[in-house]
């Protein structure tokens, strides 16, 4: 059987090196990256077991990551911070994760911690972030679209929408959960942004904008995504 995958998102090169050893310990094979998009094409290249995540990183707050990666992969997340409030806290495992860890830390802690996620949750949560209707590819990890050969360029809020569409393919979606979800809670009751959106997703993505096969509007309620 193979060594359990670990990949440590981490921006602080000696406490990445101290996870390290630790993950080395408990027998799994460590992944190290400095930055959100590196953890995440790591994560996206193979199989992996546990995801041990800084929600400070240089490139994206780490509670974003955790929302990324919670569109096409249910593999367990354990928080490595300095952030100790109540609400970071919450904040990161209402987004995702599935552990909370301050820092400092003992490594004895540590390494149960480890246990207990990779014992729970086993080697199947890793689902493919990449997600394919019609003719068009796209990939939950590194941020892109194509259609065949041609990227489709979104910007990043397009893009977002169009992941919480995919990842919820044939569920009806309220107005105020896509606003949630795409925007954050300081939004919802401001739906016109929605519609201004998922009206510039058709345009990119449908072949008739006018008449979306894939984009579906349910009146009254919000959208459906089907394939």
């Amino acid at each position: 059987m193979n060594a359990p995958r670990v990949v440590i998102v981490e921006d602080d090169l000696q406490i990445r090196r101290f996870v390290r050893d630790a993950v080395a310990k408990a027998g799994c094979t460590a992944i190290e990256a400095g930055t959100g998009q590196q953890g995440l094409a790591a994560i996206a290249a193979e199989e992996t077991q546990l995801l041990i995540l800084d929600l400070g990183l240089p490139d994206m707050n780490g509670v974003d990551l955790i929302r990324e990666l919670r569109h096409w992969s249910a593999l367990p997340i354990l928080i490595l911070s300095a952030r100790t409030t109540e609400r970071d806290k919450v904040e990161a495992l209402d987004a995702g994760a599935d552990d909370y860890l301050t820092k400092p830390f003992g490594l004895g802690e540590l390494l149960a911690r480890m246990r207990v996620l990779l014992r729970r949750h086993g080697s199947d949560a890793t689902a493919s972030p990449l997600f394919q209707f019609a003719d068009i590819e796209v990939d939950l990890a590194h941020h892109s679209v194509r259609r065949g050969d041609t990227e489709i360029k979104l910007t990043q809020l397009e893009f977002r929408l169009l992941a919480t569409f995919v990842s919820n393919a044939g569920k009806v979606m309220t107005q105020r959960t896509l606003m949630n979800e795409v925007w954050g809670p300081g939004h919802v009751g401001q739906e016109h942004y929605l519609r201004i959106y998922v009206r510039r997703l058709r345009q990119k993505i449908e072949q008739n904008p006018i008449q979306p096969r894939h984009l579906l509007t349910e009146i009254g309620v919000g959208y459906r995504f089907q394939p």
